[in-house]
């Protein structure tokens, strides 16, 4: 579970940054929405992010998703840019690094993430846990001389020499260690419970964009106890959807794809040869049994996909991602989770995912703002951050609960109006 990310010199946030799941001392929904991960620390399953456009809610979310496509992103050259964006509306920042330092728990393990580097060379990167109060070195990477020195902390980690050398010839200086680590066949023990967590500890980013209803078709397809999930989560959400059947289909490839894969010269002779024999391909079509009550009495009806609306699409995308974030114990990060949904349904899958007591995490940014007032009878006052642009483009984050006077309040969502929490377009008069 992630503890807390801290950060400086990324996207909108010039300054260094702070964002923590752990809990106040307050005892709200203490059973589903804490977990203690140790005696004495507790770490909240969700967060929810307001701010005006613009204000870096995304860029909050994009820190994190960063991190974690950048551990195992392979790079085949030196030439190649690391990808990070360092705060650009200032003249000295763009040549600054960018620093990350990310803490959580594998079980009951402390682990503590550093990262420095700019757009070519990774400066810095050092993994830490906690078998006491102080933290023990697992590793350390620096860059000296042109190139990236690797260290392993050799009373943590048996390694030989030659294991280590490999290491350090195949960690380019603009790649991470976990991507150079994959390409090596040896064992090094509590990094390897890292870089695993790190694999599959974490979802792909959902945007109010991503095409969220083919990723449901496939996971329905192959997971029948998804699929008698969701059938359950629509009846719930009062849609008159009673079948979900999912299928594959093959169907012909059009005549300019084909002619254009036969030209492709990076395309094997093989592959080629298949297409000419079966010029087919494999699609999924998911359609929908509508039980409708009218003068005739009770009638069912089959509709595609393609006929359902686009809240019913994205709402069945985003419950599925929930869905695997449960099962699996996942971070999942949504962005503008509003976005086609209605606020009882929002309201609704919300509740859905509080109600699982495990150690999945929900971080989410928002701009339904009658949301607020759910907060003490849905979810908890730490679990509510905010953003906000300054004159001079840095964006600040802070927490609900660092304002004082909060349970004198009758309505957060009118005082987050009334401008009391900051967080919300500045409007000018022209």
């Amino acid at each position: 579970m992630i503890q807390e990310l801290i950060f400086t010199n990324f996207l909108s946030f010039r300054d260094k940054t702070k964002f923590s799941f752990e809990a106040t001392k307050d005892e709200t929904f203490e059973e589903n929405q804490v977990v203690e991960v140790t005696p004495g620390v507790r770490l909240l399953r969700f967060s929810l992010l307001y701010g005006a456009n613009a204000s870096g809610k995304s860029n909050l979310l994009s820190a994190i998703n960063f991190l974690s496509e950048f551990w195992f992103e392979r790079k085949e050259d030196m030439d190649q840019s690391t990808d990070v964006i360092p705060f650009l509306l200032d003249t000295e920042t763009p040549k600054k690094v960018s620093e990350f330092e990310f803490k959580f728990y594998i079980g009951s393990v402390k682990y503590w993430y550093i990262l420095h580097l700019d757009r070519n060379i990774v400066k810095k990167e050092n993994l830490y846990y906690y078998k006491t109060v102080q933290p023990t070195m697992l590793f350390s990477r620096e860059f000296k001389d042109g190139q990236s020195i690797i260290k392993i902390n050799q009373s943590a980690i048996k390694i030989s020499n030659a294991v280590l050398e490999e290491l350090n010839m195949r960690c380019l200086p603009n790649m991470s260690f976990f991507a150079a680590r994959n390409q090596v066949n040896c064992s090094l023990s509590l990094i390897d419970e890292v870089r695993d967590w790190f694999k599959i500890g974490f979802l792909p980013i959902i945007q109010p964009r991503t095409h969220m209803f083919e990723y449901a078709g496939k996971k329905m397809y192959s997971d029948n106890e998804l699929k008698q999930y969701m059938l359950n989560f629509i009846r719930k959400a009062d849609f008159n959807i009673t079948g979900i059947n999912t299928k594959k289909e093959s169907k012909p490839i059009p005549d300019f794809v084909r002619s254009a894969i036969l030209e492709n010269n990076e395309i094997s002779k093989s592959a080629k040869e298949k297409i000419l024999e079966e010029p087919v391909y494999e699609s999924l079509e998911t359609d929908f049994e509508h039980t409708v009550k009218n003068t005739r009495g009770i009638e069912k009806y089959i509709l595609p996909n393609t006929l359902q609306s686009e809240g019913t699409r994205r709402v069945l995308g985003i419950e599925t991602a929930i869905y695997e974030a449960l099962k699996n114990e996942q971070i999942l990060l949504i962005d503008e989770i509003e976005s086609s949904l209605h606020p009882d349904l929002l309201e609704f899958v919300i509740e859905k995912f509080l109600s699982k007591k495990n150690r999945s995490q929900l971080l989410v940014t928002s701009h339904y703002d009658p949301l607020l007032n759910a907060v003490d009878n849905l979810f908890r006052k730490d679990s509510v951050w905010f953003t906000e642009k300054e004159e001079d483009g840095n964006s600040k984050l802070y927490s609900l609960v660092e304002f004082k006077g909060l349970n004198k309040l009758s309505s957060y969502q009118k005082s987050y109006r009334n401008g009391l929490f900051g967080a919300v377009p500045k409007i000018k008069n022209i």
